[in-house]
């Protein structure tokens, strides 16, 4: 009773939200992002709030655009430990993500830069320029054991900075070089400017891609994940990596109940029409400030569906919003999140997806000739 009571009253706090006070932004400086708010990181030890003094003075700025940071990072394969993931190792060529994905559980992490989940997430990023570079030099380490690398599982490589950057094919130029597997998951169209390189690495058992198609919903893509490829264009991207010999895959993630979920076999039935050969879902995950700026969203976007929208994640999520478990977090529990699973298992068995488990090589694996480790005198 005491968590109904502290939920209710969290509720009423974010439908106050619009009253112009908080941390909204108006709607002319966001057009075409995904957030509402920009809250400050919970490490600042200051926030501010936006009032309006009277003045008009809001009235001149302009919308708000993206900007970008170049950073000189010092390591680029990032490790991990998760016991409920299947690789232990990632890459991340750039932080934050112009896609703007309101349900982006990678949201949270901005704030590590001193930067708000909200709005910062999504028009202040950061490039990594040097990340083939690091790439060559930590592969060339006479430790390393090669093991599938994962790109795409916190911010998107081919986010649209990367037709300008161009990091991620200069990262694939080097796992191709060195027969090294890497599994990509991407929202954007924007992969197959790389069939070439991952046709390659295809021939060699060392790639498989992955496109996350939430909703085949175009109006509900576009306020949801405002700058991402639209669901057709994902679909086709599939289409076209399947027919270049490059595995290919179909990700509906997030699962939303009550928004996106009815489009389940839908989703699989076009993924599989286009080529997509495996399958799978992740559960809405609402993690530290991603709750608010969802609850906002939905608030904005679909007012009428707010309270059934968060009883059902509360009933998969032990009450609450979010519940970080290993082993439940991409699923969720009870009998609407087995409802979920047991949908999706049944459509995948129908369209022949999920049959046959492809493990990557990483026998072949070459270590790149240089690489910044200094060479045996004899």
């Amino acid at each position: 009773m005491q968590l109904h009571t502290v939920t209710e009253e969290f509720d009423s706090q974010i439908e106050g939200a619009n009253s112009g006070t908080g941390t909204e932004i108006r709607p002319d400086r966001r057009r075409g992002r995904g957030a509402g708010l920009n809250m400050s990181g919970r490490f600042e030890p200051l926030s501010t709030v936006a009032f309006d003094d009277g003045w008009d003075s809001g009235d001149d700025l302009p919308p708000l655009k993206t900007t970008v940071q170049e950073e000189r990072a010092r390591t680029i394969i990032t490790r991990n430990t998760s016991p409920d993931i299947s690789f232990d190792r990632s890459i991340n060529p750039y932080r934050g993500c112009e896609h703007g994905c309101i349900y982006c559980f990678a949201r949270p992490t901005h704030a590590f830069m001193g930067l708000s989940p909200g709005l910062d997430f999504e028009t202040r990023l950061f490039a990594k320029p040097n990340a083939a570079e690091l790439l060559e030099r930590e592969l060339s380490r006479p430790n390393y054991q090669p093991r599938t690398i994962a790109i795409g599982t916190n911010t998107d490589p081919y986010q649209p900075l990367e037709r300008q950057y161009a990091i991620m094919r200069e990262v694939l130029e080097v796992l191709d070089r060195c027969n090294h597997p890497v599994g990509i998951v991407t929202k954007s169209a924007l992969v197959t400017r790389d069939i070439d390189i991952l046709a390659r690495m295809a021939e060699r058992n060392l790639v498989k891609v992955a496109l996350s198609v939430t909703t085949l919903d175009h109006k509900l893509s576009r306020v949801m994940e405002p700058r991402a490829s639209a669901p057709h264009k994902r679909l086709q991207a599939i289409r076209k990596l399947s027919e270049a010999g490059v595995p290919s895959a179909a990700m509906i993630a997030p699962v939303i109940p009550a928004l996106n979920d009815s489009e389940i076999e839908a989703i699989l039935e076009a993924a599989c029409e286009h080529g997509a050969t495996s399958a799978g879902f992740i559960l809405l995950r609402l993690p530290l400030e991603v709750s608010e700026l969802f609850r906002d969203w939905l608030l904005r976007e679909r007012p009428d569906r707010y309270r059934h929208v968060m009883n059902l994640i509360r009933s998969m999520r032990n009450g609450k919003d979010y519940d970080a478990k290993w082993g439940e977090r991409m699923k969720g529990k009870g009998p609407y999140a087995e409802q979920i699973g047991k949908r999706f298992s049944l459509a995948a068995k129908r369209l022949g997806l999920n049959g046959r488990r492809r493990k990557l090589d990483t026998d072949s694996f070459v270590s790149p000739q240089k690489g910044g480790v200094q060479l045996d005198l004899f």
